[in-house]
Parts: structure tokens; C-alpha cells; sequence
């Protein structure tokens, strides 16, 4: 839903054909490894076997790794337990696997419910490094245990945004930054404190409509201001909150206020910013913001009640504690 005027005064999951399935690195595993509970060097197997059958039994070419053995051929993806393999001794992913009709896309054998528990086992062996670690996370993890760490890893990327659309843009949040302002056409403004006035001809055409997002930038960090109107039960509110374009941890640190108010009324909502973590839907649908329903937005607008003339004003302000007494402080933004 677009508005009448705003002023700014501040991978598929369908069927895969089994005659199409690209194939990447097909790996064979030839016998398994002998049962133990003790880590595998496996450097030392790669090293001292490079070119013929190591001790354990794995065919492993000196080009190699144990890493790239983890990988479906299939999707590229790390395999985890339970890893199939066909009667020929090629792997493949239970993901894949269920895509694949049962036929393995390498040989084009049946495969069966074969466990290959020599490659499941190497895997308990691993410790490496999270696939962040490029961007900053310095953390290391045992084989099955890297996943789940990878799912919440403070490096991760951040999803978009933008609440207009279904974006499925990912990126650190300089990229971000630029890709609402150059893609989404997002206004970009300095400073810690807005003044937005909000007119709509027809207050009563509210279908779950996002109306505007504005990104701040103060105290060297991306705030990103969202004013919509959604229905609520049968009637359609109006709702402002304020997102920290960074983590949850660090959000902690700003606080804001939104106000609204005319003909000698006023609300006032005051707060801490979500992080972009938790999705625009998430922070609606929570009602963590200031949330105007319709008739008291229409007596803020004033007149005969048949127009929306919403002015929200704002501030933010970065808390830092007070060395005396332990007590935060506000740093308002000058």
C-alpha cells in the first residue's frame, strides 16, 4: 500500500530427475575404518598415503582431502549422519538421496539403506574451523558439532531488511546499508532524532500493508525506522518500532522513543531496539513498538476523521554506565 504523501522532515526442495542430477567430485569409499574411539590423525594418513590405500582402508587420492570426501557429490553440502552409499561404494547425502528415486546418480545402482559408517565415523574424528572464520568468528568445533554453532554464529550473515518484499538478499551490515539504499531506494539519514508526518486520503484501506522504512545513522552504528498499518482482529492499527541493524548484544546498548500525538493528546512509547536477528514479522507481530489504533489515530489527525495525519517524532540514545554508581546513563545524540 503506498501512501498519499510522506514528508521526512529529519534452493529448490521439488523432485531432481535421476538422468539430471550434476555430479561434482564422486567419492567412493572402498572398506570401512576399524572400530575406535580414539581420534584419527588424519593429516598423517593423507601424508604417508598418497597415492595408494591408507591403512584403514579408505581410497584416498593425494589431491584429496578428508574434507572434500565429507561433501555430497550431489549438492556440495557436508554430509551428515546417516550417509548412504550405494553397493559400489559412492556416497551421497539422505537429502539427496530421498531427491534421487533411490538410484545412485554416480553408478545409477539402486542404493538401498547401505550406512557408510567408515566416513560417519571420520567425521566424529574432525575438529574445524566455522565457515566464518574468514569474516572474523575464530571458533573451533568438532565435525557435528560445527552446524549447529554455524546457525547462530554472531558472524553469520543477515538476512534483508526490508519489509516491503520478500528480499532475499544476504550480507554484513555496510552491505546491507548500501543494497536498501541503491536496490530498495530506502531514505538515508544522519542524526539521532526524526520528525515524520504520515497522510493517507483513505484510513480504512489497510491490508497488512508496510507504508515506509528509513535507516538512521548515529553513534556510528544503522537504525532502521519501520511505520506501518496492518489489521488487527477487524480493525487496522498503525505501528512504529525502531530495528539495530547488528546483534542482539549490542542492541542492548541503544534506547529509543517514539511519540504521537494532536489535539492535546499524545502517546509516547519508549524502548529498546530489536536486532534485525529477529525478523520484521517477528517484531510486529510481538507489538514491541508503538502501536496507535484507528480511531485514536483519527482524532490525532484532527478535522472530520476522514483523512490519517499521523506525526511521529523520535529520538535515540546510546546507555553507558555510570562509574559511580553502576546505574545507566543517556548519551543523547547531539
Amino acid at each position: 500500500m503506498e501512501l498519499d504523501s510522506i514528508e521526512c522532515i529529519s534452493s529448490s526442495d521439488g523432485i531432481i530427475d535421476e538422468d539430471e542430477i550434476p555430479l561434482h567430485h564422486p567419492h567412493i569409499i572402498h572398506s570401512q575404518f576399524p572400530s575406535s574411539k580414539s581420534p584419527l590423525n588424519i593429516n598423517n594418513n593423507i601424508n604417508n598415503n598418497s597415492n595408494s590405500n591408507n591403512s584403514d582402508g579408505i581410497s584416498i587420492h593425494s589431491t584429496t582431502s578428508v574434507h572434500e570426501l565429507l561433501e555430497c557429490p550431489v549438492c556440495t553440502n557436508s554430509m551428515y549422519p546417516p550417509i548412504h552409499q550405494c553397493h559400489n561404494g559412492h556416497t551421497i547425502c539422505s537429502t539427496c538421496k530421498a531427491r534421487a528415486h533411490n538410484r545412485c546418480p554416480t553408478c545409477r545402482q539402486e542404493l538401498g539403506d547401505i550406512r557408510c559408517l567408515a566416513l560417519e565415523k571420520v567425521a566424529e574424528s574432525l575438529e574445524l574451523p566455522c565457515k566464518y572464520g574468514s569474516v572474523g568468528c575464530p571458533e573451533i568445533f568438532p565435525y557435528y558439532s560445527k552446524l549447529k554453532h554455524e546457525a547462530v554464529c554472531n558472524f553469520r550473515p543477515y538476512n534483508c531488511p526490508y519489509a516491503g518484499s520478500e528480499c532475499s538478499v544476504v550480507g554484513d551490515i555496510p552491505y546491507l546499508v548500501a543494497h536498501l539504499r541503491d536496490d530498495h531506494k530506502v531514505d538515508m539519514h544522519s542524526g539521532c532524532t526524526f520528525n515524520h508526518r504520515y497522510v493517507k486520503s483513505n484510513p480504512r484501506e489497510v491490508e497488512n500493508a508496510t507504508w515506509m522504512l528509513t535507516v538512521f545513522n548515529c553513534f556510528g552504528q544503522c537504525f532502521c525506522l519501520h511505520f506501518e498499518a496492518f489489521q488487527l482482529g477487524t480493525a487496522p492499527v498503525y505501528m512504529a518500532f525502531l530495528r539495530f541493524m547488528g546483534d542482539e548484544i549490542e542492541a542492548r546498548n541503544y534506547s529509543y522513543s517514539l511519540e504521537v500525538g494532536g489535539n492535546g493528546r499524545k502517546l509516547t512509547w519508549e524502548g529498546t531496539p530489536r536486532s534485525i536477528r529477529d525478523s520484521h514479522r517477528k517484531v510486529r507481530d510481538s507489538h514491541d513498538g508503538l502501536v496507535i489504533q484507528r480511531n485514536m489515530a483519527l482524532f490525532f489527525s484532527g478535522g472530520e476523521r476522514k483523512e490519517l495525519k499521523l506525526r511521529v517524532t523520535g529520538r535515540i540514545w546510546k546507555e553507558q554506565q555510570n562509574p559511580d554508581g553502576g546505574a545507566c546513563m543517556p548519551n543523547l545524540c547531539t
